[in-house]
């Protein structure tokens, strides 16, 4: 048996959940009392895509998560150099789907 801390939390993921989802897209929205986060897998050329996973947070841990994440950029920037920012990256029309034709 593992020694465990008092206040240590054991978490475990399936390998469905440890095969994680591909997203290149987020839309974030909210209320009052929560921020919800649908991450999508828009294909290129396909004009209907689907919502692969949906995160609420209360506002609180939205605030908490976007300070862990600027953190987790910083470092990774750090060690890697700086990411790109979307409007540096100059993308095609066509996304590299089949261009269309009438």
């Amino acid at each position: 048996m593992q020694d465990q801390q008092p206040n240590q939390l054991n978490i475990e993921i399936s390998e469905e959940i440890a095969e994680g989802s591909y997203a290149n897209l987020a839309i974030i929205t909210h209320s009052h009392a929560e921020f919800v986060m649908d991450f999508v897998n828009v294909m290129p050329g396909t004009p209907k895509s689907k919502v692969k996973s949906r995160i609420i947070f209360t506002p609180m841990h939205a605030k908490r998560f976007m300070k862990a994440l600027i953190d987790n950029i910083e470092k990774y920037e750090t060690i890697n150099g700086s990411i790109k920012d979307l409007e540096q990256i100059e993308i095609p029309m066509h996304f590299g789907g089949p261009t269309a034709q009438a």
